[in-house]
């Protein structure tokens, strides 16, 4: 794997995927002895990962049980929850107590840690020193979308590394710009993404949307670029970004060879009904044996229409999953196993970006 590649596996055990991601990437091969490794997942509030909000600590146990198979030992896992929730509450509710127990990791809450200061530009930034001093960190954000920032994925995550005046600033600020140095202030070593659930609105979860894959990056730039591409948002939509490029934290260029896929989609029945927002949505869907991969990129399709003021453009239900191989017909088809109908969106599976392009397209 090349540094500027991200790898994408599928599937719904986070804990075998992370094992496949670290070994693919041959991530030991970068680890000295003795590093000290940090852990920072997204535990913003303290609800389960099933609601679309937090990592898995299955993604986690994935990554610990890799680098332990190596003989690495000093790991840590470090958090700082949003402003008015408590880290160790999430720690409790999200698993992660558990997790470090079982692993024999330290566990820190960045809300009690001493702080250090970084300048990027003309900008003081001030950090948790656990994480600026840490040898080799490991970002575990979710895939989901934000109310405010419209994508919060690699780059937002790192927001819980600083203390929570910083983060009041970062809102006074915009979050965008302050995002964006933040990316080069404290760059993350490594970046293992969440995708199983992200929610599909709020930071905060509640509208989760089935994606069953987890992706690996070296450059959390290019990852936030791929993932705002993967739930249908321009990266003029998400300004944070493209400071942090120009800044030097990374670069957003995805060309045909970035993007390395270690298996494929799992097949599998979805149910779409799992909350309100994703069932209205799922009302213009016709899907049968639909993957999630596939459904998700869909429904974030949907729901970047939905904003714009635009499902009303629908003409008849938008055809999915395996169950329509081989049929043809009229109307709109999504992933290479609708590929006999009028007009189809290919991929295994499409990116929401690339089925927003073919649903909004004048006729």
């Amino acid at each position: 794997m090349r540094k500027d590649q991200i790898l994408v596996t599928y599937g719904s055990d986070l804990k075998r995927m992370a094992g496949e991601l670290m070994a693919a990437a041959d991530v030991q091969a970068q680890l000295k002895s003795g590093m000290h490794i940090a852990l920072k997942p997204n535990l913003v509030v303290a609800k389960p990962s099933s609601t679309g909000a937090t990592t898995s600590p299955e993604l986690a146990a994935g990554i610990v049980e890799y680098l332990l198979e190596y003989g690495f030992k000093n790991i840590d896992i470090i958090e700082g929850s949003w402003v008015g929730d408590d880290t160790g509450r999430a720690f409790d509710i999200c698993g992660y107590r558990t997790l470090a127990q079982k692993y024999g990791l330290g566990l820190y809450d960045l809300k009690r840690d001493a702080t250090v200061t970084r300048k990027v530009g003309g900008e003081t930034l001030t950090l948790c020193r656990r994480a600026a001093e840490a040898d080799f960190l490991i970002n575990m954000p979710v895939l989901k979308a934000h109310c405010q920032t419209a994508l919060t994925c690699a780059l937002k995550n790192m927001k819980g590394c600083i203390p929570d005046r910083e983060k009041r600033r970062f809102h006074q600020a915009g979050l965008h710009g302050p995002i964006g140095a933040l990316a080069k202030a404290l760059p993350p070593q490594l970046t293992v993404v969440d995708g199983l659930c992200g929610d599909l609105t709020f930071e905060e979860g509640g509208t989760p949307v089935q994606m069953n894959r987890a992706m690996l990056a070296w450059d959390p730039v290019k990852m936030d670029a791929y993932a705002a591409e993967l739930i249908g948002l321009e990266l003029s939509e998400v300004p944070y970004i493209g400071i942090a490029e120009r800044l030097g934290a990374g670069n957003t260029q995805i060309g045909g060879d970035t993007v390395i896929e270690l298996n494929r989609a799992e097949g599998g029945a979805i149910t779409p009904q799992a909350t309100r927002r994703v069932a209205h949505l799922a009302a213009h869907v016709e899907a049968s044996q639909a993957c999630s991969a596939c459904y998700g990129s869909l429904i974030h399709a949907l729901q970047r229409m939905d904003e714009a003021g635009q499902l009303g453009r629908l003409k008849g239900k938008v055809h999915i999953g395996q169950g329509n191989r081989g049929k043809a017909g009229a109307g709109i088809g999504i992933g290479a196993c609708c590929k006999g109908y009028e007009r189809c969106v290919m991929g295994c599976p499409p990116s929401a970006r690339e089925i927003l392009a073919e649903l909004t397209k004048e006729r």
